[in-house]
């Protein structure tokens, strides 16, 4: 029945399996993805396309051990191991950017069974910033909007561009340790949020980053070209000034800017709605109640961000569908 994989399966195997199967019985896909929060993102998205003449099992890459990660998946379709019964689906990372530069992103990019978010990764869809309002309201059951999310991360975007093509253009010149994903994180990073001076952050991120710009421009003063190169390739691939953040790190852009937004702002709607029954109380009983019942109704918004589906809108978001759309019609 083919070769089994140390840690997995071979796609032969399950072919092999699946000829088993009576011809009105459905066959199995394995979907091997790198970690637990990626089994649910994946499930729901494959499941889409599930008929009668085929279904998914995702899976994360090792039966024998507890290996996760964009590796392990890979390493189960690498060689003759992939096939038509048998693919991957990671987060892009930096790989989508670097159209094929590493072997990685060759793989990434142009292997038929490894399939991708196209975002940095699945953390990046959770902060969409269309759907952040709304994951506010989901935790807090407070429709009011104090705070404009889409603006600010619009804003934020748009100032670390040019030093976000700086990052891509190390990368690409294979000169990465010059300033590595974690250095870049450590310019942008933001510090506490306080909602009454957010712009001022804002203010202080231009700062930095003009700074470091000005420092990498005069070190690499032949570069104008290559950089220019870089970012129009980047544009290409869909990362626009306003959009960045999807395609940074997408544990930095979770922790460290829309989280602390987000805890912020909630904490804010969160007592506005119960001053608001303290406020309408006729007793002390009934405000009691009201306000169990409003704290037994509420969500923790980290949550919240996991469950919100807004990013289904998202352009990268459709063309991930479409990859599988095309694969299934095509096997």
């Amino acid at each position: 029945m083919g070769r089994r994989l140390k840690d997995g399966l071979s796609s032969a195997y399950i072919e092999a399996a699946n000829r088993l199967k009576r011809k009105s019985e459905r066959r199995r896909i394995v979907a091997y993805v790198e970690s637990y929060d990626d089994v649910f993102f994946w499930r729901n998205i494959l499941g889409r396309f599930e008929n009668d003449k085929i279904y998914f099992e995702v899976m994360l890459p090792s039966h024998n051990r507890l290996a996760r990660g964009k590796r392990s998946a890979l390493t189960n379709i690498m060689g003759s191991n992939f096939g038509r019964d048998m693919i991957a689906c990671v987060d892009a990372d930096y790989d989508y950017l670097l159209q094929g530069v590493t072997p990685m992103s060759e793989m990434v990019n142009n292997n038929p069974y490894v399939f991708h978010t196209y975002v940095y990764a699945i953390e990046n869809y959770w902060c969409y910033a269309p759907g952040l309002h709304e994951a506010c309201v989901m935790s807090t059951l407070n429709d009011h909007k104090i705070f404009d999310f889409e603006e600010y991360i619009r804003q934020f975007s748009e100032i670390v561009f040019p030093l976000f093509v700086w990052s891509l253009w190390f990368y690409k010149h294979s000169i990465k340790s010059k300033f590595t994903i974690t250095d870049f994180c450590k310019v942008i990073e933001m510090g506490r949020f306080n909602i009454r001076h957010a712009y001022s952050a804002l203010d202080r991120l231009r700062s930095k980053v003009n700074a470091k710009l000005n420092a990498l421009q005069n070190e690499y003063p032949d570069a104008t070209d290559s950089y220019n190169k870089v970012k129009q390739e980047l544009l290409h691939l869909g990362v626009t000034p306003e959009t960045t953040y999807l395609f940074i790190q997408g544990h930095h852009i979770f922790d460290n800017l829309v989280m602390p937004m987000m805890i912020k702002v909630c904490d804010i709607l969160q007592n506005e709605r119960e001053r608001d029954i303290r406020s309408k109380s006729v007793h002390g009983t009934q405000m009691n109640n009201e306000l169990t019942c409003y704290t037994n109704s509420i969500e923790d918004v980290s949550s919240m961000l996991r469950k919100n589906n807004v990013y289904t809108q998202s352009a990268p978001f459709l063309q991930v569908l479409e990859d599988i759309k095309n694969f299934v019609e095509n096997r």
